[in-house]
């Protein structure tokens, strides 16, 4: 699997560099500029890029527009985004097309090497990735959402990237319970059925935007 890596502090970047090599990722790129990340992704072809959100020049959001450039001249293109903060604009810009293959993650979760490297896999493979501490925070401000406490917590767990057989585990509840669940969230928030939208993606930018 190729990988374009974006992280302007060296030591980090080559940390993340020699932990993806090690489970069996090819490193494409590994740029440390928002102009480098750009180029990368266009021309390198990645499979899946993994983005500091803020990047040289400017240092604010440089990474994270590079991505966003990069995905709509190639559609679907897998980004996992990384920031220091918990920022609920980020992380709406990047459901905001709604379709999979978008991840954020906070710093703190490269530590754990297992969880990064199936968030990475799991981004590649077009799937929605949530950092758990993001959805936390944000499904805690959110309490006008037209939903039963445990459509909250399916939802929670819905974005962060987890299947119905996860979510179910999680929640100690049947597999058959939580789609009914899904179900009905998709409902309440007016997500009719469509070949060409991911309803699970959309209900998390629904979610995002302050439904």
């Amino acid at each position: 699997m190729r990988v374009v890596v974006a992280e302007d502090l060296t030591l980090l970047r080559d940390g993340i560099v020699r932990m993806l090599e090690a489970y069996g990722f090819e490193v494409v790129a590994a740029v440390g500029t928002g102009p480098d990340l750009l180029k990368a992704l266009l021309t390198d072809n990645p499979d899946v890029a993994v983005v500091d959100v803020r990047l040289p020049p400017g240092f604010s959001d440089e990474g994270l527009r590079a991505a966003l450039t990069a995905r709509a001249e190639k559609p679907g293109l897998p980004i996992l985004v990384l920031s220091q903060y918990v920022e609920r604009l980020y992380a709406r810009e990047l459901l905001a097309d709604g379709t999979g293959g978008i991840g954020y993650l906070l710093k703190d979760r490269v530590s754990d090497i297992g969880e990064f490297v199936d968030a990475v896999q799991r981004v590649a493979a077009g799937g929605t990735v949530l950092d758990p501490t993001v959805v936390a925070k944000l499904m805690g401000s959110k309490p006008k959402l037209p939903l039963t406490p445990r459509e909250h917590e399916v939802l929670s767990h819905m974005a962060q990237g987890r299947s119905n057989a996860a979510i179910g585990a999680a929640l100690f509840i049947t597999e058959k319970a939580v789609a009914n669940h899904t179900n009905n969230i998709f409902a309440k928030l007016g997500l009719q059925a469509s070949e060409d939208d991911n309803r699970r993606v959309l209900a998390v930018l629904k979610f995002l935007e302050g439904y």
